[in-house]
């Protein structure tokens, strides 16, 4: 049987491979590393791609959370409204700015945050009047975008700027409106593994603000003002590289085929899998662009049971994510308890994720669909 592999970026690397060669040359010739004209480039199609006004590229997916709420303001007696089930970059970048992470409960059915625990959360603050509430970060988490059109109508009647989380949702699209628009601002990752990814770290940040636009400018080079060595605000060394961004462009070109073809192995998986399994659930009106192709085992046993199985057959998985954040000890002093969010709870304990990526055949979904069946 055929090695597979989880992520296949070497498949995608050969299909690519004269366009991104050739890209990765025309950096080492022009000798321009540091937002060289390829960054400029990729930014421009990035704002055409995801139909927003602006877009600033930076150095990881984490930094395009951090920065919006630097630029924002967001600090220490703020509350911001997180999901509990997703990596913790998001709520890592509440904590870096001094602001207070609230953890919410997610949709069972298709794991994102869960509106009616936002509206609980977000009345649970006001009552208890020591934090003031400023903004939710909504995650489009394993490339399904968010519920932003119950959330937006919350965050309308609190006050509250939404700040889209689409480190793993480029290439989603709600009604045909693309992740990364969503929002006042939104951020991705080009994190490898991500549907978008680099060879290494990189992200971006989306807006149609233009004084958003500028303060992440500025964040983005040490806070600079009119030029380099002007500073006028604290800020970070956050510059994607150029050498990434034109293994990116490339990528992007293809991104539609392979998230079409990504489409193609998630229905094929559904139809193998969906009489034993408990699959995914895109709503309608919604496309995933399949970051991780995602299913619930019946208990936490059953789960282990799977996963030995699969790798004594050599299929990989992966468990995203084992621990939701409100249990995590970096958070424990916030006092969260077992039942808090049930949701987030059993999630984390059955589900486990088959291989997912723009180049996965027909004869591999069929061979880790049978293989699962066995167990």
């Amino acid at each position: 049987m055929q090695k597979i592999a989880f992520n296949d970026l070497g498949a995608q690397y050969q299909h690519l491979k004269k366009e991104i060669d050739a890209g990765i040359a025309d950096v080492i010739s022009g000798c321009h590393f540091i937002s060289g004209p390829q960054t400029e480039q990729l930014e421009k199609e990035l704002c055409e791609y995801t139909g927003r006004r602006y877009c600033v590229s930076v150095a990881n997916g984490t930094d395009a959370l951090l920065m919006p709420l630097m630029a924002l303001g967001i600090g220490k007696g703020d509350a911001v409204f997180v999901p509990s089930f997703t990596f913790v970059a998001t709520s890592e970048v509440v904590s870096l700015v001094g602001a207070t992470p609230i953890f919410c409960d997610v949709c069972r059915e298709t794991f994102n945050l869960d509106p009616v625990s936002l509206r609980e959360q977000i009345q649970r603050v006001i009552r208890e009047g020591c934090l003031r509430p400023r903004m939710v970060i909504p995650v489009d988490l394993f490339g399904l975008p968010a519920n932003y059109s119950e959330i937006e109508k919350i965050c309308k009647e609190y006050h509250l700027t939404i700040l889209e989380d689409a480190a793993q949702g480029f290439g989603g699209q709600i009604d045909g409106k693309k992740a990364c628009s969503f929002g006042d601002v939104s951020a991705t990752s080009f994190f490898p593994a991500k549907p978008l990814g680099c060879y290494g770290d990189g992200g971006a940040i989306f807006t149609d603000d233009e004084e958003l636009y500028k303060l992440l400018v500025s964040i983005r080079v040490h806070g600079k003002g009119s030029f380099k060595y002007d500073n006028v605000r604290v800020g970070l060394n956050s510059r994607l590289d150029t050498l990434q961004a034109a293994i990116l462009l490339p990528k992007l070109h293809a991104f539609d085929t392979e998230n079409a073809a990504r489409n193609r192995a998630a229905a094929m998986y559904t139809e193998l899998l969906g009489d034993k399994f408990d699959t995914p659930t895109v709503p309608q009106g919604y496309l995933s662009s399949w970051a991780q192709y995602t299913i619930k085992a019946d208990s936490p046993e059953r789960r282990d049971h799977i996963l030995a199985g699969m790798k004594e057959q050599g299929i990989p998985t992966m468990v995203y994510y084992p621990k939701p954040l409100h249990f995590q000890q970096v958070y424990a002093d916030l006092g969260y308890k077992a039942g808090d969010l049930p949701v987030s709870e059993e999630l984390a304990q059955c589900v486990f994720s088959l291989p997912m990526h723009g180049y996965l055949t027909e004869e591999i979904v069929r061979t880790v669909s049978s293989a699962l069946l066995r167990l």
